[in-house]
């Protein structure tokens, strides 16, 4: 069984800041890829950030320059610095985890809850 808390989410005005938490537990051998996605209303969800075991980052062209991604691995935590955000940036943001729970085992996908973020503008 596996946990994924979300967590940061809320209402900022334009140019404003959040920073997204998404903390997984439970029967965790290894985490591979993190990912943050997002969906507005009427949208496909789409992926805005992603970080590897080793801290390779890869970013969507929207968000580029303004969310940094980063993780804990000690704490099978990973982060979504939002800056300069702006109403285009309103959706229910996602993270999702690529993990083993043992060794040998294939890796599987795990999603959270979601977490609403709101810009004014």
């Amino acid at each position: 069984q596996v946990q994924l808390v979300e967590s940061g989410g809320g209402l900022v005005q334009a140019g404003g800041s959040l920073r997204l938490s998404c903390a997984a537990s439970g029967s965790i051998f290894n985490i591979a890829a993190m990912n943050w996605y997002r969906q507005a209303p009427g949208n496909q969800r789409e992926l805005v950030a992603a970080i590897t075991s080793g801290g390779s980052t890869n970013y969507a062209d929207s968000v580029k320059g303004r969310f940094t991604v980063s993780r804990d691995n000690a704490k099978n935590t990973v982060y979504l610095q939002m800056n300069s955000l702006k109403p285009e940036d309103t959706a229910v943001y996602y993270c999702k985890i690529s993990y083993k729970e043992r060794l040998f085992s294939t890796f599987r996908d795990y999603w959270g809850q979601g977490t609403q973020v709101t810009v004014s503008s």
